[in-house]
């Protein structure tokens, strides 16, 4: 069971995050933190949606040059952000206000994660335009522990992939995380998202859920224990099934 099921500090929210104006000081740093971690786990969930868009591009093996370079890349993510936040991050870039507020440590850690993403896309560039390979394992599980784990070693906030059972060992999830995973499994699929403070309100974590979508079934769906494509024996999952999370972890840090 999740430590804090049923206390203040747990919080089931499908809110904006939007910092109430007379918010004291500890408690705007905690909402701010929250909606960082909740931004930067839906812009980790667009790159991965981007890839899975164009997962077809990237397995075609009888096409060379795809076309689907990092600056490709990065519009489809935005689009993909924009839609799911009402955020425009191709204004932010320029230095335009946009109609939804952004945490100033938001401002800071959402291009960090941008310029993550599109390095791990640069670096597949090799992979992704080779001809006469099919199914190149560059796929959004790939791509989304690549791009967090880049992220994660440039800032001070963990970001990750994890699951109850990984097939990636470096997902596997630490006892907060196994928790919260638990928790979400009797869970039916929704934006709902489980922020709480932890280490005596020293840090803040967030977990996003993901799950199943209908183009993950071909490696994860039945029969169960077939072996699938990338060599790994099929969950039997169903589509909307959970398949794991988006893992934030931020410092909290007095002015």
């Amino acid at each position: 069971m999740l430590r804090s099921i049923g206390l203040a500090l747990l919080i089931l929210s499908l809110s904006t995050g939007v910092v109430p104006a007379q918010a004291s000081p500890p408690e705007q740093l905690r909402a701010e933190a929250e909606e960082t971690a909740r931004l930067l786990a839906k812009l980790l969930q667009a790159g991965r949606l981007a890839i899975e868009q164009n997962q077809a591009l990237i397995d075609d093996i009888h096409k060379g040059e795809k076309g689907f370079t990092p600056e490709v890349f990065e519009r489809q993510m935005f689009d993909i952000f924009r839609t799911r936040t009402g955020i425009d991050l191709s204004a932010t870039s320029g230095g335009k206000q946009t109609s939804v507020a952004i945490p100033p440590l938001a401002r800071t850690l959402l291009p960090a994660l941008i310029d993550a993403s599109t390095a791990v896309v640069l670096d597949a560039q090799v992979v992704i335009n080779q001809r006469g390979i099919g199914y190149k394992n560059f796929i959004p599980a790939t791509f989304g522990s690549q791009a967090a784990a880049r992220f994660s070693k440039q800032s001070h906030v963990l970001l990750k992939q994890t699951a109850l059972h990984p097939r990636n060992l470096k997902n596997e999830p630490d006892e907060y995380e196994a928790s919260v995973l638990q928790w979400l499994s009797g869970r039916p699929n929704s934006e709902t998202y489980v922020s709480e403070l932890t280490e005596a309100g020293k840090t803040l974590r967030v977990m996003m859920p993901i799950y199943y979508r209908q183009e993950c079934l071909a490696c994860h769906g039945g029969p169960k224990g077939e072996w699938d494509i990338s060599g790994y024996p099929k969950e039997g999952a169903q589509e909307g099934d959970l398949a794991g999370a988006i893992s934030v972890k931020i410092p909290l840090r007095a002015e």
